[in-house]
């Protein structure tokens, strides 16, 4: 037999849809090598994913890469928790992007391989990651391709290739949860009379949403009381979806020409560990949901904005002692309260009892009615509310959040330009500009006026954001000399020197 061929590079990555197309961007804008390997020859467009939530699109502006999408997107102010009559008010969010995004995955997917591409990522489709071996300081990993087998030599493996995981499953990595109780459904189709935008019913008959795609089709997606089962009942047809929007909406809108019909359960599981020696996971990979809120591909390619420059930092030797280890404690808890949400939400999803109605109006009224309430909807669905606490109980309260785009006074004119993958930027909220020396590899430094609009903010005189957005420390010292010492206590610790 043949010997398989043996490539190098620093990182594999398996699966190349958006969470590992991002997280191979992000790698080479720290100028490490990267393959992606993604089983499939071509973009799916049987788009499962639809929206780009508020912390997302800053995610796109703090790489500078946010314009394209604003330019192809519909632009919504407002967001839905279960499909609640009542709808959350993102305009009202701290944030420069108060708005979801309206872009199919198949668009975003694209645009990320653009992206990944242009900063000279290896994406390779019609390659299966098969296996690996891990060794002490690299993984040898089995590819299947076109040609047939081979193998690369690399640094770390990530597993970004969804719930069937291959890396998950080969790295011994558990995946803990409950299998499905009930599905949804939906279809892609062409509507001869389609309804009002935004509409939406629920009643005891199920809930059904419609929502327009490109090329003048409309997706119908709903639950419904037969749907509250573990049996599969076989594949979703024409005849079953056009009964279903009769029986809730009185309608079935003149539906024809299905371009993609498919039912989908709600199995919730999460991965004990998103990183174990040389594997590391994300996105699907590391945790699964029921698909409510539009949130499973920003949190996503979310976890690959907090790996991707710890594991750059790890690979390049100038990470702090713990750095990689640190993207399990963010990011795990994150995907604990994805959890929480998508099974509250499911359960309402599937509330059709005189009961489960009473409640769906109970917190449907609660929406306008509560700007706390609200608000802390719209912060879990939007991801603007996802901190990564400090363990040191004498941090500022800001450290760990993230930071909001604060104007700044040199070249760039607000914080989210002035991020880079490969630093930190240090803000100089004093008068004087007293820390403009500290620059050096890996901190920038950026001057500002203190922020007095954000309490957490108000006494806040220096701040140090690491390269995802979130802050790493922030000082309050008024002692200018004391501040400059503090600072550089901190600079040396997180650049490991």
């Amino acid at each position: 037999m043949e010997t398989p061929q043996v490539e190098a590079t620093q990182v594999v990555i398996a699966g190349g849809g958006p969470v590992g197309l991002w997280l191979a961007a992000e790698l080479r804008l720290n100028n490490i090598s990267v393959t992606v390997l993604e089983v499939r020859t071509e973009i799916d467009q049987r788009s499962k994913a639809l929206t780009v939530h508020p912390r997302g699109v800053e995610v796109l502006a703090s790489r500078g890469i946010h314009q394209r999408f604003l330019d192809e997107s519909l632009r919504i102010s407002n967001g839905h928790f279960a499909n609640l009559s009542n709808r959350l008010d993102f305009s009202v969010l701290d944030t420069p992007f108060p708005y979801t995004l309206f872009i199919t995955q198949a668009r975003t997917e694209a645009l990320f391989e653009e992206y990944a591409r242009g900063l000279g990522a290896t994406i390779r489709r019609g390659h299966r990651v098969t296996g690996f071996t891990e060794h002490a300081h690299s993984v040898t990993v089995q590819v299947e391709g076109p040609q047939g087998p081979y193998e690369i030599e690399a640094e770390y493996i990530a597993g970004c290739d969804g719930t069937r995981s291959t890396v998950r499953e080969a790295g011994g990595i558990d995946f803990p949860g409950t299998p499905s109780t009930c599905l949804g459904w939906l279809g892609d189709v062409l509507l001869d009379n389609p309804p009002a935008p935004g509409f939406n019913r629920f009643n005891e008959h199920g809930g059904l949403m419609v929502v327009p795609l490109p090329d003048n089709q409309w997706r119908v997606v709903g639950t419904s009381p037969d749907s509250v089962t573990a049996e599969w009942p076989g594949d979703l047809t024409m005849d079953e979806l056009r009964q279903k929007a009769i029986d809730i909406a009185g309608d079935d809108f003149g539906m024809r020409a299905p371009s993609w019909l498919s039912r989908f359960g709600n199995a919730t599981r999460l991965a004990t560990r998103y990183r174990r020696g040389r594997v590391v996971l994300a996105g699907d990979a590391a945790h699964q949901h029921f698909p409510t809120g539009g949130v499973g591909m920003n949190v996503g390619f979310q976890d690959a904005f907090n790996l991707g420059w710890k594991l750059a930092a790890t690979i390049d030797g100038w990470a702090s002692d713990g750095l990689l280890d640190s993207y399990h404690s963010d990011r795990y808890p994150v995907g604990e309260q994805l959890m929480e949400h998508s099974r509250a939400q499911t359960y309402l999803f599937h509330a059709f009892t005189p009961e489960g109605l009473a409640l769906r109006d109970l917190l449907s009224r609660m929406v306008p009615e509560s700007r706390q309430f609200s608000d802390f909807l719209a912060g879990r669905l939007t991801a603007l509310d996802v901190a990564y606490p400090s363990t040191d109980p004498t941090a500022h309260p800001v450290t760990g959040t993230r930071a909001p785009d604060l104007p700044l006074t040199g070249s760039e004119s607000s914080l989210f330009g002035a991020l880079r993958a490969n630093s930190y930027v240090l803000l100089d909220l004093t008068a004087d500009g007293v820390l403009a020396d500290r620059a050096q590899e890996r901190i920038t430094v950026q001057g500002g006026a203190p922020d007095r609009t954000r309490g957490a903010w108000q006494d806040v005189r220096a701040a140090l954001i690491r390269p995802d957005g979130h802050v790493a420390w922030a000082w309050t010292e008024e002692d200018d000399t004391k501040l400059g010492a503090q600072v550089d206590a901190v600079i040396t610790t997180v650049l490991g020197r």
